[in-house]
């Protein structure tokens, strides 16, 4: 009798734990996280979209927890342009897996700039607009109680709207932004005995400097911090050097995470490939073999500025 109470304590205390682990998989990486995120800031702020002057197509895969069952894996799709000098339109996509699940999201970007400081210095607002769709295959976790209803029913293909908003202040030498990519709040599963994973509000500040060094190198530091209600603040610090306006390497630091290694070649003035691999700071770097990122960018020629954006961000 002993021993069969322990199975069935055992057997709950596991369940229990999938639907926790399932609920923190939905609620706290609402966000796709990237380590590149300085070259597809429009994902996080709608204001950056056009604001490099030409018309820029980026792309980017990420697997972030190489050989640990489950880990989250993210396609990403951006398309951004300036139709006049005050106005830039963008498109994005993106796909994002961990586990059961898949979450898809296609939004559009508005962003509208005004010139201070003799026109050197820019503020932009933009707003982004879209939907998400969500879908989970419990069938794929290991139910080991069947008392667990709250696994019964998949969620197929639920549609949510998509609201965000973002300001950008900018020149060609630094930059700040704050911006939340979706202030609507979704609850995406309810069980009444168990508990509701809801989407809750991200910020984003971002923030980064140019600095001219001798030899044609250029060095930007830069910042990114998130802030999500009951959840420790993010914060990421990154380091690049541009070399000869071809080469960049560099590093960066997720707070309590992640350390990560970048490097980027500019082919020619079109064409921008990079790549980065972060390895985990935390007991978990002990079953997985760290993330991979890759990233490619191309661009068009301006026809606001006639010319390809020398801007290192």
């Amino acid at each position: 009798m002993a021993l069969q109470l322990l199975i069935t304590n055992t057997k709950n205390i596991l369940a229990t734990a999938i639907f926790l682990t399932l609920s923190l998989i939905v609620n706290a990486q609402q966000e796709a996280q990237f380590t590149q995120y300085m070259y597809n800031t429009v994902i996080i702020n709608p204001a950056y979209a056009g604001s490099r002057g030409c018309m820029s197509f980026n792309t980017l895969y990420r697997s972030q927890w190489v050989g640990l069952e489950g880990a989250p894996k993210t396609v990403f799709f951006s398309l951004n342009t300036p139709i006049s000098r005050k106005v830039g339109l963008g498109f994005s996509f993106y796909k994002n897996e961990i586990g059961p699940s898949v979450e898809n999201m296609i939004a559009t970007d508005y962003a509208y700039s005004v010139k201070l400081s003799r026109g050197i210095t820019q503020l932009s607002f933009g707003i982004k607009a879209g939907i998400q769709t969500l879908d989970i295959d419990f069938s794929k976790l290991n139910i080991f109680s069947p008392l667990e209803q709250a696994f019964e029913n998949n969620i197929d293909n639920r549609i949510t709207p998509l609201l965000g908003l973002g300001a950008m202040l900018h020149n060609d030498k630094w930059y700040m932004g704050i911006s939340a990519p979706n202030i609507l709040q979704t609850e995406h599963y309810e069980d009444n005995s168990l508990s509701t994973a809801t989407e809750k509000l991200h910020v984003f500040y971002t923030a980064g400097y140019v600095f001219d060094l001798p030899r044609d190198v250029q060095f930007k530091p830069a910042i990114l911090a998130k802030y999500v209600a009951g959840a420790p603040l993010g914060l990421d610090l990154s380091a690049n050097f541009l070399i000869y306006r071809r080469f960049t390497l560099g590093a960066s630091y997720r707070l309590n995470a992640a350390a990560s290694a970048l490097v980027a070649i500019q082919l020619n003035n079109q064409i921008m490939i990079g790549y980065a691999y972060d390895t985990d700071a935390t007991s978990l770097s002990n079953y997985n073999y760290g993330s991979h990122e890759v990233f490619l960018r191309f661009e068009l020629l301006s026809r606001v500025r006639n010319n390809i954006s020398p801007r290192f961000f």
